[in-house]
């Protein structure tokens, strides 16, 4: 298992001169004169400055009542280790200790809806430093939402919930092993609203076996019938390992084919973006001023740490996630250890994050923060994606259009070093 890397140069006292003296529109410039040792001093103290600016905490909440036949993330059906689990939560944060002003808190799973609120009202004792104006965001299933439970959510603090609402088709949802109907995808929006909450997403999916067109506007319209905030979509995922793909593999069911796919997809971004929504990132889309702050964070580099079995944590230089087995790491914490790996992060896997990630969005790839050779490198590599219509550069922003936001992950491959 890694350890916590925390190791800086001694003699940074002169950068940290320069730091002081320059303005920000001169730093990159005064950077760029640098021999390559004193850059490397540069970029450590910088590492040091922003990783006190820590901006989000996610927290994994992995029980489910049952697994949906699609999910890849790691949870677990084991309801009776909940009071174990959040013990060792809270204990982590202890263990840890490296939380400065809290932007964003994220209870993401799993069913995070799947504690009490006894239990979440403990970790909220230990989640501290938080900006008054922090987005906190929890994950809910629409049969969890309760008149009761989200009025003790607004009580903690929790201004924003998420809810896989997934389909509107009740065939489809039984499909999935979705818990809910669609019915009560609307009862609990309006539950949520009559408890105070202006900020409400929902998780809509399309590409299920035999959908048609006609079925994905249907729920597309009604997704918009309840006027929530944010919307995320995804193209159902064939994961190796879930239910889903061994339905795949023993030819049970089977994809849609690309060219549908891709009508689906546009349709929803036509759509959503005439009702008002903005396309800010390849899969999410909100009403002006409800962009999700949280996973913005991510799209922007910005660290994070992760609680929880199978979280990961960032902080610029480093990149680490822990042990994704729930006893294990219930046990490890017990006994005052973190289990976890980590990677230290080069140069070359920076230029890769930055631009994967940034792609996603509508703003794009801001090409004033690559060093000259990567600069080169990608735009040498964007030439023909912008040829084609697929990339555009405008100054020092390179985006997808349109049509490339379909053919993002083609298009992300040939920019990054491999």
């Amino acid at each position: 298992m890694g350890t916590k890397l925390g190791i800086f140069p001694q003699n940074t006292k002169e950068i940290f001169q320069i730091l002081n003296i320059i303005s920000n529109s001169e730093l990159r410039s005064k950077i760029l004169t640098l021999e390559n040792t004193q850059i490397h001093l540069v970029f450590c103290s910088l590492n040091r400055i922003f990783a006190v600016k820590m901006a989000g905490l996610y927290i994994h909440i992995p029980f489910c009542k049952s697994r949906c036949v699609y999910c890849g993330f790691y949870s677990t059906t084991g309801l009776e280790l909940r009071e174990r689990y959040v013990d060792a939560l809270c204990r982590e944060m202890e263990i840890r200790g490296e939380r400065n002003d809290i932007e964003t808190i994220y209870l993401g799973g799993g069913t995070p809806s799947q504690l009490s609120i006894e239990q979440l009202q403990r970790l909220f004792i230990y989640i501290n430093k938080v900006k008054e104006d922090a987005e906190i965001t929890i994950e809910m299933n629409p049969d969890d939402v309760t008149a009761e439970f989200a009025a003790e959510l607004q009580q903690l603090g929790v201004n924003r919930v998420s809810m896989g609402a997934q389909t509107f088709n009740d065939e489809r949802l039984r499909f999935l092993h979705r818990r809910h109907s669609a019915k009560q995808v609307h009862q609990a929006v309006e539950t949520l609203r009559q408890a105070g909450f202006k900020n409400i997403s929902i998780d809509l999916m399309y590409g299920f076996p035999e959908e048609t067109l006609d079925d994905w506007k249907a729920d597309i319209e009604e997704a918009l019938s309840l006027d929530v905030e944010h919307i995320s979509t995804y193209c159902l995922m064939y994961e190796e390992g879930t239910p889903l793909y061994q339905l795949l593999e023993q030819g049970k069911v089977s994809e849609v084919d690309e060219e549908l796919e891709r009508q689906m997809y546009y349709t929803l971004k036509d759509r959503l973006e005439a009702a008002g929504y903005e396309h800010y990132e390849i899969s999410n889309f909100a009403r002006p001023g409800f962009r999700s702050r949280h996973n913005s964070s991510y799209w922007q580099g910005i660290p994070y740490i992760g609680i929880g079995a199978a979280a990961h944590s960032y902080d610029i230089n480093t990149r680490s996630w822990n042990i994704a087995d729930i006893r294990q790491y219930i046990t490890g914490i017990e006994q005052g250890q973190r289990l976890y790996e980590s990677e230290t992060l080069d140069e070359v896997t920076r230029y890769n994050d930055t631009v994967t990630v940034a792609l996603r969005t509508c703003e794009g790839l801001d090409l004033s923060k690559l060093t000259s050779k990567q600069r080169t490198y990608c735009l040498a590599n964007a030439k023909r994606h912008i040829d084609a219509g697929l990339l555009k550069h405008i100054g020092n922003h390179l985006s997808l259009t349109k049509e490339g936001l379909f053919v993002s992950d083609m298009i992300m491959s040939d920019l990054i070093f491999v």
